[in-house]
């Protein structure tokens, strides 16, 4: 599936089953807390702390849920995120060409 393929679905998905879109405001909380909740599977899985019983193991539920808020975002603002992501490879590649190959800390 591409992003723009995504936009769409999740769109479809909204207008079909949500009703609407929370407000812009709501889905930046609601993204602040699934980006909590994959910190907390990933300090548990890949930290120092460890899981409790019946919490999910895998960050890839919480990965997706953030995708999903980050879209309707993305759709509620008018962003293109295909277009938007071009961009910032363009940022990163004329920013970082040489920096991280010259990083002695990634040696």
């Amino acid at each position: 599936m591409t992003l723009d393929e995504a936009q769409k679905r999740v769109d479809e998905w909204i207008r079909t089953y949500g009703v609407r879109y929370f407000s812009e405001l709501t889905n930046m909380a609601c993204l602040t807390e699934e980006v909590g909740e994959l910190a907390r599977v990933m300090a548990r899985k890949y930290g120092d702390q460890s899981f409790k019983e019946g919490e999910s193991t895998d960050p890839s539920e919480e990965m997706a849920d953030v995708l999903w808020v980050l879209i309707c975002l993305a759709n509620q603002t008018g962003v293109n995120l295909t277009e938007a992501l071009e961009r910032s490879f363009e940022k990163k590649t004329v920013r970082d060409k040489e920096r991280h190959k010259n990083n002695p800390k990634l040696k």
